[in-house]
């Protein structure tokens, strides 16, 4: 139990010092805007996914599955619930800037 939380730790320690230095020192991955909030994004995902794995034992459950399909609706209605978001407030943007 303490070497996968040490993996994880490790994997999570990684993943923010990426994001960190994208971010911070964009002139050493040569990325553009759009290139970088991808990045970023991607590197969100790969955290998410080492912390439920490492630290909140999802795959590992051995009780009924219900608690496994309830975390998966809640994140999907949570990445719904951002990406309508700034689809919304990109739309808002454009259509407000038309008369300037």
């Amino acid at each position: 139990m303490v070497k996968l939380r040490t993996i994880g730790y490790l994997a999570s320690l990684f993943l923010t010092l990426a994001a960190y230095f994208v971010i911070t020192r964009p002139e050493l991955f040569q990325l553009t805007v759009h290139g970088a909030v991808a990045v970023i994004i991607g590197l969100a995902l790969c955290q998410a996914t080492v912390q439920f794995i490492f630290f909140l034992d999802v795959w590992r459950e051995t009780g009924i599955r219900w608690n496994l399909g309830v975390f998966i609706s809640t994140v999907s209605l949570i990445l719904l619930i951002i990406l309508f978001s700034i689809w919304i407030m990109n739309n808002l943007s454009r259509n407000m800037m038309m008369g300037m």
